[in-house]
């Protein structure tokens, strides 16, 4: 059970009524984080925003949510390794890749080092070496993909923080953890 009673979409006007619209149109239905978060406005533009900025950049949506996945599986977030596990579904990557980036791996070497980076950015809260920006970079991504990865960690470590913190309850079909909290 929620520690923050999600929202009614129905009962709320203004901005924050037009973004549930616009979450609503993109899932088909408002998730419940999307109802917790929206009892703070500011914190629903930022959340929203962020989804919509990353999704127009070049790491695209496969790969961003590889890293989500990963990113979830380090902090124990089942809400959003639920959500993003069916969103990189939805984006066309098979389930076993899904289940591999948890864990930061994937056959994709490329793929393999942002995710490796990512998890790096999280397990040493940002004090990265000059080799974890090295291997990176070593697989032909430039500073544009070093700095998404980055923005991609600081939004599902929000939202992560988020769900874990208020006990969001998921409504995404389930996927184990492979990583003890």
């Amino acid at each position: 059970m929620s520690r923050i009673e999600p929202v009614d979409p129905q009962t709320t006007t203004g901005t924050t009524q037009a973004q549930l619209d616009q979450i609503r149109e993109a899932f088909g239905g408002v998730p419940t984080m999307f109802r917790v978060v929206a009892h703070s406005p500011a914190a629903l533009a930022s959340m929203w925003g962020a989804f919509g900025a990353l999704g127009q950049g070049t790491l695209g949506a496969a790969v961003g949510e590889q890293i989500a996945v990963a990113v979830a599986d380090r902090n124990a977030c089942e809400y959003c390794l639920a959500a993003h596990t069916a969103l990189g579904r939805k984006a066309g990557v098979p389930r076993e890749v899904m289940a591999a980036a948890q864990a930061g791996e994937s056959d994709d070497p490329r793929t393999e080092a942002l995710l490796r980076f990512a998890l790096a950015v999280v397990e040493q809260r940002g004090h990265v070496t000059d080799a974890d920006v090295q291997a990176v970079r070593d697989q032909g991504f430039g500073d544009e993909q070093i700095v998404e990865t980055i923005a991609h960690v600081a939004l599902n470590l929000f939202t992560n923080y988020v769900n874990v913190a208020l006990g969001v309850p998921v409504d995404f079909p389930t996927v184990p953890l492979r990583r003890a909290a």
